[in-house]
């Protein structure tokens, strides 16, 4: 039992209402958020003499302070303690690791409707169809559409500002309702009205009147749209081959398959709409030890399908391979008041519903051995390059590099692994600025004092830094972090990284601050990760690098002029016909344009010119 809570005393306090409670350590951070049908029972739980699961006993030893929120019902109380876990991500809770918002195919209302990828919220008027598990599958089947239906998918600028047709008619893609004369409304409302079907999942009624169109173009002598229809026919018969179809083409439902081991757990979910599979996603929630399956599937479902009443669409039915208990029934009450209609959560399905069941499982399953596998791989490599410098501990590595190019515009990037791999919402980049360009030692001073010159979290304090350099750069380092480590809990090791002398992967030679040099096989798992936190850093920094100097090169030589702003910027270039015009002209020239006086005219002049 927690020495730092009385909970004799808080649990006098406590009512037998529904609820919501939130535990806090001794630092003041929420370490756990449950819910409750009856408060009082549920927090009695935790504070018997013999607690069951390893998980529950590190919870109360930690436990400083606990908070209560009665609310009316179980729903209020499942959804209050959904904003609570998605406000403070909890150590001890099971977390869904997925802030995405999901992509649909938005059909646009206009004279001529455009078909494009939509993510977010559902502002502009049109139709949405979805949600697709990512991006990629939205432009997979905006391709597809192209082929079939040959409607619009350019962006309304490009569609408004045309005078002739674009490649895309040129190769059949699209009927080119920019041009008048090319397509009649009718015409075109019409292959829309079919994609809207195909979207639907009306698969049967689109070919049916198109066979009817063709019968119909064939009577009347016109062969050549005939041929047209035919071929759109073909095209949508090849499709409805290759896709996995239910025989009921009103199925609307998620399919969750399940798998643990080892202490972690992974989710597939299957998404199918009108009878077909859009996608499929694996996901990994974040688990404590111990959590058992009932709990870990039961966090997914909530904080997916309330995250999902946020702005994406709850289906009517989410079928399970596993019971989700008592809970069960109150999830789906809440989903229900969330999306007004009615949604199902069922389990041990028959017929078609569970072969989808059985294909999410065994996703599931592979998915898991997939990640397991990588994870040892990554493990291995850490207790090798533990072994190789005769650490005792290695659980944190953070490595830096500076990018510029001839001393433009300088980034240091910072990267984070730890014994899962990369931590890539950790990594860090930094402008570096007030340094003489090209100065890397200079840079490299200045991103480790920004870096750790605040306090660290203990946790957070890397057993090992990396630096992308030779014995100078890491001689700097050391300068500056050195005097840092006092305060620490405990030292790091600092490591630079210098290229062989062909650059070459597997020749770098690792430099200690004693002086020591040395080198590892070109086959060691050690250097394998060495390589590995060494590339992150130098795409980290090139990446940052690459977005800065592309800002400076698009900045206008205008914007740097004083007194002139936004509105004369744009009357200059409209004035003059573009900026090259603009570079072009005289002083006396200049003066002519609304706005601009004489004395403004010479100092834009003198900016352009130089």
């Amino acid at each position: 039992m927690s020495e730092l809570f009385d909970a004799k005393s808080f649990l006098k306090t406590v009512t037998h209402q529904p609820g919501v409670y939130r535990m806090y350590d001794v630092a003041g951070e929420v370490i756990y958020v449950g819910k409750a049908k009856d408060l009082k029972k549920r927090l009695a739980s935790y504070f018997r003499m013999n607690v069951v699961g390893e998980k529950t006993r590190a919870l109360v030893k930690n436990i400083a302070k606990v908070d209560v929120t009665v609310t009316h019902t179980e729903t209020e109380a499942l959804i209050l303690e959904h904003n609570y876990i998605k406000l403070y991500l909890p150590k001890y809770n099971v977390l869904l690791r997925d802030d995405k918002s999901y992509p649909y195919i938005f059909l646009s209302n206009a004279n001529h409707p455009r078909l494009s990828l939509h993510r977010g919220a559902k502002k502009r008027k049109g139709e949405y169809f979805g949600p697709y598990p990512d991006g990629g599958a939205v432009r997979e089947s905006l391709h597809l559409l192209q082929k079939i239906f040959p409607i619009r998918q350019c962006e309304d600028s490009v569609y408004a500002n045309r005078s002739r047709p674009c490649l895309m008619y040129q190769i059949g893609r699209c009927l080119g309702p920019c041009v008048k004369g090319l397509v009649t409304d009718a015409d075109y409302q019409e292959q829309v009205s079919y994609v809207r079907l195909f979207l639907k999942g009306k698969d049967r009624a689109v070919i049916s009147s198109l066979v009817e169109k063709m019968e119909q173009a064939s009577q009347q002598l016109a062969f050549e749209k005939a041929a047209a229809y035919r071929d759109q026919i073909q095209a949508l018969r090849r499709v409805q081959e290759q896709q996995f179809v239910s025989h009921d083409s009103d199925d609307d439902l998620d399919v969750v398959g399940i798998a643990h081991d080892n202490g972690m757990a992974c989710i597939h979910a299957l998404y199918i709409r009108q009878g077909k599979i859009l996608g499929s996603r694996s996901y990994f929630p974040r688990m404590p030890v111990d959590a058992d399956l009932t709990e870990v599937l039961s966090s997914f479902v909530t904080q997916f399908y309330l995250n999902q009443a946020e702005g994406r669409v709850i289906p009517s039915e989410i079928v399970l391979g596993e019971s989700l208990g008592e809970e069960q029934d109150v999830i789906a009450e809440t989903l229900s008041e969330l999306a007004g209609r009615k949604i199902s959560i069922k389990v041990n399905t028959r017929g078609n519903k569970a072969k989808f069941q059985r294909l999410a499982q065994t996703n599931a399953r592979t998915a898991l051995v997939s990640k397991l596998n990588h994870k040892m791989t990554i493990h291995q490599r850490f207790t090798a390059l533990r072994e190789a410098l005769h650490l005792n501990t290695l659980t944190r590595m953070e490595c830096f590099d500076i990018s510029h190019t001839m001393g433009e515009k300088t980034v240091a990037s910072c990267v984070v692994f730890n014994q899962d791999g990369p931590l890539k919402q950790e990594y860090r980049r930094y402008n570096i600025t007030g340094i003489t360009g090209g100065d890397d030692y200079a840079a490299m001073a200045q991103v480790l004092e920004r870096r750790y010159r605040s306090q660290i979290d203990p946790d957070k304090i890397p057993d090992i830094i990396f630096i992308d350099g030779g014995r100078g750069q890491l001689s700097r380092a050391y300068d500056v972090v050195h005097p840092l480590m006092a305060e620490w809990p405990k030292r790091s090791i600092l490591i630079g990284v210098a290229k062989g002398t062909t650059r070459k992967p597997g020749l770098e030679t690792l430099i200690m601050t004693t002086g020591e040099e040395f080198s590892m096989p070109s086959d060691s798992p050690a250097l394998h990760l060495i390589q590995h936190i060494r590339d992150e850093s130098h795409n980290h920094a090139i990446s940052g690098h690459r977005a800065q100097r592309a800002k400076v090169r698009k900045r206008s030589a205008l914007e740097d002029v004083e007194g002139v702003g936004p509105k004369r910027r744009q009357a200059l270039l409209k004035f003059m016909g573009g900026l090259q015009e603009l570079k072009k002209a005289s002083r006396e020239e200049i003066a002519k344009v609304p706005g601009i006086s004489k004395a403004l005219a010479d100092k834009i002049y003198d900016a352009l010119q130089h």
